[in-house]
Formats: structure tokens, sequence, C-alpha cells
């Protein structure tokens, strides 16, 4: 059993969590850009398009995260394709999460209420304008407490990524408790990391909430 202090524990797990917020972030920002056109086709006039977005979402939001992940290390090593661990699991993080941000949106698109829609009508303006000035602005007060709530279950979806050997906190943690054998405190101070991470995110998202409905 190797000696490790408090500090040496904590400073590997801070380490580890640099980590844990570039995968999360990568996560995010890359589901939000795939999410917006999957929400687009969501709600598209087009039939085929509607049920292409559909089968997406369904998809992703079917299977579980862990199988996505060993989808996109195992599968397309398969391949042919040397794919490192962080980007098998940014791959298959931000496709999930780009399935359950779309679905997100399009809740609140369709949350505006049908007076909205039919006065853009009115005014003549092609889809894309009635969606860019009228609607948006208004669907974006509706989704943003919950767009923000989702990117606590993106941070801790990061945690499924040390299946394949990204050194992220849930591996790190469990890298010292073998080297340690005290697994008491070092998934303790795990759990507070993880806490620290996602608490003021759920603090926001609730105080976005509270003012949009309010407004």
């Amino acid at each position: 059993m190797i000696e490790f202090t408090l500090w040496d524990i904590l400073r590997n797990l801070l380490l580890a969590a640099r980590w844990t917020i570039v995968l999360s972030l990568i996560a995010f920002l890359g589901g939000a850009l795939v999410g917006m056109p999957v929400t687009m086709a969501r709600i598209s006039e087009r039939g085929l398009a509607r049920r292409l977005a559909g089968a997406y979402i369904a998809f992703f939001q079917g299977t579980p995260l862990l199988v996505q992940i060993f989808l996109a290390f195992f599968g397309l090593a398969l391949l042919g394709f040397d794919v490192p661990p962080l980007a098998a699991a940014a791959l298959a993080l931000t496709l999930y999460t780009s399935a359950f941000l779309a679905e997100i949106w399009r809740g609140a698109i369709e949350a505006v209420p049908k007076g909205q829609w039919e006065g853009a009508r009115s005014l003549a303006l092609t889809r894309f304008q009635q969606m860019r000035f009228v609607i948006l602005p208004q669907a974006l007060r509706v989704g943003i407490g919950p767009t923000a709530g989702f990117s606590v279950q993106v941070i801790k979806g990061t945690a499924l990524a040390s299946i394949i050997g990204f050194v992220e906190l849930t591996k790190a943690g469990t890298m010292i408790v073998n080297a340690t054998f005290d697994p008491f405190r070092v998934y303790g101070l795990l759990a507070l990391f993880y806490f620290a991470l996602c608490y003021p995110l759920s603090l926001a998202a609730k105080a976005i909430e509270k003012r949009m409905a309010h407004h």
C-alpha cells in the first residue's frame, strides 16, 4: 500500500478534474452545435426531415450512454481508426447531448403561443425570418433553464469515460483507491468534487427558470 496524504489525493483529483471540465465543455458545446440543426429538422415542415430527426433522437435517448461510448471507442477501432479515449468519449457524449438538447429546444419552440406563429405568418415573413425574429427569441426564455439544468447531466455522464481508460475524476479516483486501499476517503472526496461542479449549475438553472417564469 502506498501512503498518500490528503493533499496528495486532492492534488491528483484536481488534476483529473481539469479533464472532466474539458470533456464536459466539448460535449456540451458540440452537442449544441449538432443539436440545433436536429431541432430545426424536428420541427421542419418536411416529413422526411422530421422522421430522420426523430429517429436520431430516439436512438441516442433510448440507448445507454455507456453503450454509445463503447461503440465510439471499439466500433471505430474495428473500422481501422486509432481513436484515443478522449476523442471517443467526446464523440459519444456530443451525440448523446445533442439528442437531449434537440428535444429540450423543440419543446421550448413549441411552447411559443400559436398566436405568435400566426402573427409572424401574417407579416409575410419567410420561415427563416419567422424563426429568427419572432419564435426563437421567445423560445430562448423557455429553454435556457432546462438547457442549463441538463449541463449537470453532461458533467455526471463524463464519469462513464473512465471505462475506456480516459483519466478524468472517476478514473483518477479508482486509480488512487487501488494504490491506497482507502475507498471511503477517496470516493468521499470524489463525490465532493462532483458536487462542487454540479451544484452551482443546478442553482443557476433554478434561478434562470424562476426569473424566466417571473417575466
